[in-house]
């Protein structure tokens, strides 16, 4: 916990900025402990710096304050405050730096300010849906009212895919915007008998009445998953961001809020599970399905421990000769079996468990390195968690130090994700690794943000064209000019250019005459277990030599 403002930093905000001001400002720090106050408040009340913003405005939500001091908005936000007695509190509060200032003060209410109270108590500040208070008010009102009529109340839970990581690298004022833009969308998919609610972060609701349900609530899902299927516009930038729906209905899946919560949580769950961008109706036997999962993530916590993680590599090709191998996770569960990736890596991030995990595997990919033609390289995929977590560039320097690999034997790859925002620590880390000698290549090109900013920017050896691009090369003349159009571009950079997902000779021979560098693909072979390498190799020379 931060040390109190009582020093030299607070004396200079009480002289600069607190005494100013005709009511004065009381200045709290980023653990809302009061930092600085007006002389002469602290003279009239027993009001003492270290004091929290609890306890004096218990009313004020702590996590839309932090929010709002990560945003940088310049605008203040205003708060009333019934005190009884027909008075109100008026709040003003605003960003001193990393501080918070509020300016209070006490007048008569006057009808506008009891609107505004309400409004205040049952909306959500940055949307302006209705908040979470009178989403529960609604619902259970809502479910009283069809008790016993043979009516039916549908409750959708929406959550925004991939949220976070553009709130993490465009920055939370973005992240508002993405908000706002996204609770609009929701509201133009919705009819007259239908209310939409914000009930926390990039998390929404709907309740829908009245004739046509179930089947009308599926069709606003779909309605919903395509609307966000249409990017966002942030400071220029095209941001996908989609929508998961979760629905349950009431009373067949719950006669009572918590019930029903429950089931269109588990629905939700569920369409983020089988891919997200999609609906799901609410099921007793995903009950099961949500166990197991809960199941894998509290075994991911012990799979590094019980030794269950293992590394699998598949070849890349230059020229029709093997120049090196791309490290790919595996995971096999005693009780489950195989885990795809796709399952479990998400898992990983989100509970923080990337950076560990990826560390293991670059020291295991780099110690089985050794063991292929010195000219070989190792690629590595860096999860977007552990690219931003700190010490990354120090903790693959030494584990290089430590195995002995050269470094232009590693090439890391990364999502476009990672550089949504250019800042200085991603130009700076990508510049470190490139002056270790360390090759870096951006993965996935061309499927999610696309800004060629970053083939300007940031310091990549190689482009890597997503399969997508590849499953209809011979027949889809557009796939074929996105991918002449990459490969001329990256040659023009003197960047090379590798394309995976090649499973048909006829892809190769394509690509061979657009000029690709590299492939990789099932056409060449499956990801193999490290002991079988040695023989694909001796196997691969002696069809080259034939």
């Amino acid at each position: 916990m931060k040390e109190h403002l009582s020093s030299r930093k607070a004396s200079a905000l009480t002289e600069a900025t607190v005494e100013r001001r005709p009511n004065g400002v009381f200045v709290f720090d980023r653990d809302f402990r009061l930092a600085a106050l007006p002389s002469a408040v602290a003279g009239a009340f027993t009001i003492t710096p270290g004091i929290s913003l609890e306890q004096l405005h218990p009313y004020l939500d702590r996590t839309m304050l932090i929010d709002y001091l990560d945003s940088g908005n310049p605008e203040p936000l205003k708060f009333l405050h019934d005190l009884g007695d027909g008075q109100v509190r008026e709040l003003t509060v605003f960003a001193l730096g990393d501080l918070l200032g509020i300016v209070q003060s006490q007048r008569a209410a006057d009808p506008d300010d009891r609107t505004a109270l309400l409004h205040q108590a049952t909306h959500d500040a940055l949307t302006g849906l209705p908040n979470r208070r009178q989403f529960a008010s609604d619902l259970s009102e809502g479910l009283r009212n069809i008790e016993g009529s043979g009516q039916m109340i549908a409750l959708m839970q929406l959550d925004l895919d991939d949220f976070k990581p553009v709130n993490d690298t465009l920055g939370h004022p973005a992240g508002d915007k993405l908000l706002q833009l996204a609770a609009n969308r929701i509201k133009s998919c919705l009819t007259g008998d239908d209310r939409a609610y914000r009930l926390a972060g990039d998390e929404f609701a709907i309740i829908s009445l009245g004739a046509g349900l179930p089947q009308r609530s599926v069709e606003i899902g779909e309605h919903l998953v395509s609307a966000f299927k249409e990017p966002f516009t942030l400071d220029g930038i095209a941001v996908f961001v989609g929508l998961s729906v979760g629905i349950s209905f009431a009373p067949d899946d719950g006669d009572d809020p918590e019930k029903l919560m429950k089931a269109s949580d588990v629905a939700l769950y569920a369409a983020k599970t089988e891919g997200r961008g999609r609906i799901s109706t609410f099921d007793p036997d995903m009950l099961q399905i949500i166990e197991q999962r809960e199941l894998l993530r509290r075994s991911l916590r012990v799979a590094l421990e019980k030794e269950q993680f293992s590394i699998e590599y598949q070849p890349i090709v230059e020229e029709g000769r093997v120049v090196g191998f791309e490290a790919l996770l595996r995971w096999k569960h005693p009780l489950m079996g195989n885990i795809p990736p796709a399952v479990f890596i998400p898992m990983a991030e989100s509970d923080g468990l990337m950076p560990e995990i990826g560390s293991w595997v670059m020291e295991r990919a780099c110690r089985d390195a050794l063991d292929w033609p010195e000219d070989f390289t190792v690629a590595i995929n860096v999860s977007p968690a552990e690219f931003l977590s700190e010490g990354l560039t120090d903790r693959i320097s030494q584990t290089l130090d430590e195995v002995g690999l050269p470094s232009e034997r590693l090439e890391l790859e990364i999502t476009e994700g990672v550089l949504l925002e250019r800042t200085v620590n991603n130009l700076d880390t990508l510049n470190t690794l490139n002056v270790l000698g360390i090759r870096i290549s951006l993965d996935d090109f061309g499927t999610q943000y696309s800004s060629l900013s970053y083939l300007k920017n940031f310091p990549f050896d190689t482009i890597k064209i997503d399969k997508y691009f590849i499953s209809d090369l011979e027949t889809n003349a557009k796939s074929q000019a996105i991918v002449r159009s990459i490969i001329v571009l990256a040659h023009d950079l003197d960047m090379q250019v590798t394309t995976e997902g090649v499973e048909t000779e006829g892809q190769a021979r394509r690509l061979r005459d657009l000029g690709c560098d590299r492939i990789q693909g099932y056409m060449i072979s499956r990801p193999l277990a490290g002991h079988a390498i040695a023989t694909f190799l001796s196997t691969s020379e002696d069809r080259d030599g034939a």
